[in-house]
């Protein structure tokens, strides 16, 4: 009786960490919808800067406003500034978005910086839409869900974080909370 011994050369096995990854997913192409999507967004965009390009963000005497811009559209004074004497998170926004159109930059950020920092956004978002649209691809962000999360969840609380500071330096000079 002959016993065979048989050797195997085998590669020692890879510790977890070591294993490759599968291959990234290819990235999808856009649908027509979303495409469509896209241009609506690019026409809303622009139809936003339009409206504040025909809003007079100065008063008579030429001096530039902080608020109440959006009056001209034929909306209403701000209700919460009417009810409590205190602006609210979002006053300035229009103010801000009509002044930038105008390249006053310094005036745009006294409204509102957080208003600035959104218009100067959603001019980033014309030519990205644009191109996503043309190239039938997300550029930049792997989902659109969780970048509009991102953006909203970070632009409100860059409101909040403003509107604390606004009623914070408004108890301090005395001008809101008058006890």
């Amino acid at each position: 009786m002959h016993l065979y011994l048989s050797v195997a050369i085998v590669p020692p096995h890879l510790p977890r960490a070591e294993v490759s990854k599968p291959p990234l997913a290819v990235i999808p192409v856009l649908s027509r919808r979303v495409r469509f999507l896209l241009i609506g967004i690019v026409a809303g965009t622009l139809a936003v800067f339009g409206i504040a390009a025909r809003l007079n963000p100065y008063e008579d005497d030429g001096t530039p406003r902080t608020m109440g811009t959006h009056v001209q559209t034929g909306l209403p004074p701000c209700t919460f500034k009417v009810m409590t004497g205190v602006p609210c998170p979002s006053c300035g926004l229009t103010t801000s978005f009509a002044l930038l159109v105008r390249g006053d930059i310094v005036n745009s950020l006294r409204a509102n910086a957080v208003g600035t920092a959104l218009a100067l956004f959603w001019l980033a978002l014309i030519p990205w839409s644009l191109a996503c649209t043309i190239g039938r691809r997300y550029f930049l962000i792997t989902t659109p869900e969780r970048a509009l999360f991102v953006a909203v969840i970070g632009f409100v609380g860059l409101l909040i974080i403003r509107w604390a500071i606004i009623l914070g330096m408004g108890w301090w000079n005395g001008t809101y909370f008058r006890f």
